[in-house]
């Protein structure tokens, strides 16, 4: 592994581009790459770049009210007050560069014809998502920590929902105290906005919790994750507020065993197509064939979804380093869903499950 994040993203695009920008717009559009090269953990960096040359060195463009931040970080900073210096600043540093690469599925339009004046005549701006993507599948050692401690969170508060769950409860109610118990527990954010769904609401994948009160009978699924300094955890557990109907409990087992047979598939140099057709034919050869209706699962990392595809027609490889999400699903709509959802970190010789609660059959 190389010294640094930069030097990495800059051996991967070696040949291919001469720099690689990283271009912080408003809100929504601020890349979390920024982070990644800098190391920062706060800062909001609107309007800040990032660009790595192809000897790996890391600049950074920022503001005055960035600067003390920027310079707790990974990088040469140059601080602008106006835009016109932030241009100057970045002409330079890009002087010499024919292929410019920028985060193609990241970056507002306006930001990259910001760019083009600044470049040399004839220079020419390319798609670097891919190299991008390549550069932060693999974690390191204190990426894989932060993980860690973001699954340590989500588990705790997994672990304890049984105990939250009464005859009466709201949706909202629930979702709005796991986030209370997260932050608790030292995460300092929510990885996505918590799912919680009772009865047949679970059988809607990415369901928004409501004002739906629980009741005997009901299934109750969770899907969240806690975010620690950055990096995100991924759980979904679910569990049952009274006996269920008897097909939803048979649809447990399959999605267990489901997700047993996925996990078992993921190691280094494995098609990453592997666990999502482990899964799937244990789902298919039951009577819930044609249930699981998304994939298998995503990559994980500063972003809840990154792109390594877990899915039936993957192309990519798994390798060591990589977090991914192991989350068969069954859903009947009218009845109810059962999801089963860890987080993995594939390893040299297999994979290490990161998140950690009770997955047997649980009635409350």
């Amino acid at each position: 592994m190389t010294d640094t994040r930069a030097d990495r993203l800059a051996q991967n695009f070696a040949g291919q581009m001469d720099a690689v920008v990283v271009m912080n717009a408003g809100e929504p559009f601020l890349d979390t790459m920024f982070w990644y090269l800098t190391g920062a953990t706060s800062g909001t960096f609107e309007g800040a770049r990032a660009v790595v040359t192809a000897d790996g060195e890391l600049h950074t463009f920022v503001s005055i009210l960035e600067e003390e931040t920027a310079r707790s970080a990974s990088g040469i900073v140059h601080v602008y007050n106006t835009d016109a210096e932030r241009k100057e600043q970045m002409k330079e540093v890009l002087s010499g560069c024919g292929r410019v690469g920028v985060n193609f599925s990241s970056t507002a339009y306006g930001s990259v014809e910001w760019m083009k004046p600044i470049l040399r005549e004839g220079a020419e701006i390319v798609d670097a998502s891919k190299v991008m993507s390549e550069t932060i599948a693999v974690k390191d050692d204190r990426e894989i920590a932060l993980i860690e401690k973001a699954c340590a969170i989500s588990s705790s508060v997994a672990n304890s929902l049984p105990d939250m769950l009464e005859e009466g409860v709201t949706e909202m109610d629930i979702a709005s105290e796991m986030h209370v118990r997260m932050l608790r527990l030292g995460a300092t954010g929510l990885a996505f906005d918590t799912i919680a769904a009772f009865g047949a609401h679970s059988s809607e994948p990415h369901y928004s919790p409501a004002d739906t009160v629980l009741k005997k009978g009901d299934t109750a699924l969770f899907d969240f994750g806690a975010k620690y300094k950055g990096y995100c955890s991924d759980l979904t557990r679910t569990i049952f507020f009274g006996e269920p109907e008897p097909i939803l409990k048979r649809a447990y087992e399959v999605v267990r065993q489901a997700q047993l047979a996925g996990i078992a598939e993921m190691r280094d140099g494995a098609d990453a197509s592997a666990p999502d057709l482990a899964a799937r034919k244990v789902i298919e050869e039951s009577e819930f064939k044609g249930r699981f209706i998304h994939s298998f699962g995503h990559g994980i990392g500063m972003n809840i979804h990154e792109p390594i595809y877990v899915s039936p027609k993957s192309q990519q490889k798994l390798r060591a380093g990589n977090v991914v999400s192991a989350e068969p699903g069954v859903y009947i709509p009218g009845i109810g869903g059962i999801r089963i959802e860890d987080t993995v970190l594939i390893t040299e010789n297999g994979c290490r499950v990161l998140t950690d609660y009770d997955h047997g059959f649980t009635v409350v």
